[in-house]
């Protein structure tokens, strides 16, 4: 059987409480928190999610790092690096869901700039 990400109608109707903490308390509070901002805050729950292995929930905060700054490639290079730590499992669904949401986005994202890693460098080192 297939999981679906659930829907905050269908939460709402089965768990009202549930659904109101999440969009006062978690949405609400906790992510509005001047401590971090937005794009901070959408790493470090993608890192929890890719991690705790939670695809239902990492499609939706993909989209949101996505839409808080964060690129497709760094996306990558984090989902890279927790596969070192969270296992190969986590970190090849989290880049088929990613590669599933980004080719969308990929025609809107400008390209990076280059960045030389060596200071004197010849152009395009």
């Amino acid at each position: 059987m297939t999981r679906r990400a659930v829907r905050s109608a269908d939460v709402a109707a089965i768990a009202p409480k549930f659904n109101d903490l999440t969009t006062e308390v978690l949405f609400g509070d906790v992510w509005e928190r001047p401590g971090l901002v937005t794009r901070d805050r959408s790493l470090i729950t993608v890192a929890a999610l890719v991690t705790a292995y939670r695809p239902e929930q990492l499609e939706g905060h993909l989209r949101l790092a996505l839409d808080n700054g964060l690129s497709r490639d760094e996306l990558v290079e984090a989902i890279t690096h927790l596969a070192f730590y969270a296992g190969w499992p986590s970190a090849i669904t989290a880049l088929g869901l990613l590669m599933e949401i980004a080719p969308r986005r990929a025609e809107a994202e400008p390209a990076p700039a280059a960045v030389c890693p060596r200071a004197g460098a010849p152009s395009g080192c």
